[in-house]
């Protein structure tokens, strides 16, 4: 008999014309400690699929059997960890912990529940924070509360509905390998649902995906054989690793475009100039004389330096003195460029992005863009930020006709819409331009950002985290809409991102920011892989996976605020440069994604 057996559980909300089929005839068997991960998009059920297993929903058909009972409302066996906290504001971590453990083990000593609490705490790195509320910690340690309390409940079976999601790329990474230590140690029958592969990889033994909903049912299983405990540095140089990977992304990529294509009407482009680059000739005179680094870059007869970074520096006034976020950053780009910048948290990449922009002044250098000084924002330099920057009340279409109507004054109205609905279209928009924006999905939101952005015609595109508040795989679907619409427009762009994959995916030249503060460019790396690019392209080249082992490398180098040596920074590199050499050489007997396993970790070996 399974630990846990799911069959043929269906699950709708509503009635009549608001019905909604969520999940559709789920079956699925689970053995004592067995790690399970379900990876699926957002929408597609996973949260309702660990509400039912948890006992919170009562499913309309089928059921669920923990232990040969069925479940019929929730139990101290199964303990669950939601992506949202949910923690007593009043009360400290021990006091939180203690809570959950004082509820369930009732049956034990004071000095033995005291004695519970504190090592779960102590476990998720804790202790030296015990007495602290939820408002002194961060999104990473409250979700280490999180987890500590339902570990501390002593659940047989643990349930987490995509506990890391809600936290930053950099902080997620470091908790997936708490969290992976954690299981180790703990060996308890944990479902974990989540929409990042990596994760699931890291930390599973089997993989199922969740198609996408009405009517959500299980793909096909992907057995995780990879020896624990799992390296993330190591795993990226494994074979095994790799092939599995990059099924598992081909999957739910094809089963995510099998949602639904638009059919795209033909719209050709009006041949109109935005006024913004029509004062493309019209030279700014300088505030202040520029640095002497810039006036020689200017003399020279490089055909770089469409946009130039020269010598900037940031400094806010604080309570304890001035503090220098960006210190000496210097950059050339060529027209048509793709920059990503990447870093760990307060390294100053908004920082930069903030200043090119226009939206925050410079304290020392300059920055040109187009031989003309940046002094002020302006639509020539379109910004994407991370939280979508739409009017609520107007539609899709309105959204972008506001910037349209700013930059194509003269045009004709036929014109400017023919502009606002070819960039929807290439968005994936063309079926709900008139939808009020806050009637759209954070998704769909950041959509009509970037066709607004590409709509204004800018010289610069600017993108802050444009992604990262939306999960793994509708990030996916972004990026590559992204480079869908950039190769049409090969405009100037710089992205500010923590995600390694978008990083490269995106970039001609990904820069690579030290510690702040005083933050500099600590390397540039060239990617030197073919476009149009898109994420199942990247995966099937063998060069892929070098580079994204030297930006792995790098951030962790800068691990912890720690400033590597240059020597250190040029071995990451040469690292790369050598594992793209070797596979170039053995370019007789390349290793591919697709093939089969055997062969796979052959080739590799």
């Amino acid at each position: 008999m399974a630990f846990l057996e799911i069959s043929a559980l269906s699950k709708h909300y509503g009635e009549g014309k608001n019905r909604t089929d969520v999940l559709s005839d789920i079956n699925l068997k689970v053995e004592e400690g067995e790690f399970i991960a379900i990876v699926g998009f957002s929408g597609s059920g996973k949260t309702t699929l660990i509400s039912a297993l948890a006992g919170l929903i009562t499913p309309d058909q089928g059921g669920v059997i923990f232990k040969g009972k069925e479940i019929d409302g929730p139990g101290p066996e199964r303990g669950v960890v939601f992506q949202s906290y949910s923690l007593m504001p009043w009360l400290s971590v021990y006091g939180n912990v203690q809570l959950a453990v004082d509820s369930v083990l009732k049956h034990k000593s004071r000095a033995e529940r005291k004695e519970v609490a504190e090592k779960y705490i102590a476990m998720v790195g804790l202790a030296h924070a015990s007495d602290r509320k939820p408002a002194e910690l961060s999104g990473g340690m409250r979700q280490r509360v999180a987890v500590a309390r339902a570990l501390a409940m002593q659940p047989e079976l643990l349930l987490l509905d995509e506990p890391l999601s809600a936290l930053d790329a950099l902080t997620r990474a470091k908790l997936q390998d708490e969290f992976a230590a954690i299981c180790e140690q703990e060996k308890k029958t944990i479902i974990l649902i989540t929409n990042d592969v990596d994760e699931a990889i890291l930390l599973a033994d089997r993989i199922i995906p969740l198609k996408p909903g009405p009517k959500a049912t299980l793909g096909p299983e992907f057995q995780v054989t990879l020896a624990r405990p799992r390296d993330r540095a190591e795993m990226n140089s494994d074979a095994e690793f790799i092939e599995l990977r990059a099924a598992i992304t081909d999957y739910l990529m094809t089963v995510g475009e099998a949602r639904g294509t638009q059919t795209e009407r033909e719209i050709n482009l009006p041949n109109i100039v935005p006024i913004t680059q029509k004062a493309a000739n019209q030279t700014t005179k300088p505030d202040k004389a520029p640095p002497a680094a810039y006036q020689k870059e200017t003399q020279s007869d490089a055909t770089e330096g469409f946009l130039k970074f020269s010598g900037i520096s940031k400094v806010y006034p604080t309570a304890k003195g001035p503090l220098t976020v960006v210190d000496g950053f210097d950059l050339s780009m060529n027209k048509g460029e793709f920059i990503t910048l990447i870093g760990h948290s307060g390294c100053g990449k908004s920082t930069v992005l903030s200043m090119v922009s226009g939206l925050n002044e410079i304290s020392d250098g300059i920055i040109t863009l187009d031989n003309n000084q940046i002094t002020k924002a302006g639509p020539d330099k379109a910004v994407v930020f991370q939280a979508p920057s739409l009017l609520p009340w107007l539609s899709a279409y309105e959204n972008v006709e506001l910037g349209v109507e700013q930059v194509y004054p003269h045009a004709a109205s036929s014109e400017r819409r023919d502009i606002i609905e070819y960039y929807l279209e290439r968005v994936g928009l063309g079926d709900s331009m008139k939808k009020l924006a806050n009637d759209l999905s954070n998704g769909m939101k950041q959509r009509v950002g970037i066709a607004r952005a590409f709509a204004l015609s800018p010289k610069l595109l600017l993108l802050d985290e444009p992604f990262g508040m939306l999960d793994s795989l509708t990030r996916w679907e972004l990026q590559d809409v992204l480079m869908d619409v950039w190769k049409r427009t090969q405009v100037t762009a710089i992205c500010v991102t923590h995600d390694v994959d978008e990083a490269i995916l995106l970039a001609d030249r990904v820069v690579m920011m030290s510690n702040g503060p005083r933050a500099k460019i600590g390397n540039i790396m060239k990617v030197d892989l073919p476009r149009p690019r898109s994420r199942k392209a990247l995966l099937d080249h063998p060069d892929y996976y070098a580079y994204r082992e030297e930006l792995l490398e790098f951030l962790e180098a800068y691990e912890g605020g720690a400033n590597p040596s240059e020597a250190q920074l040029q071995s990451i590199t040469q690292k790369r440069t050598e594992r793209v050499a070797r596979q170039h050489s053995a370019e007789a007997s390349p290793l591919h994604p697709a093939q089969d396993h055997e062969t796979a970790i052959a080739a590799a070996q």
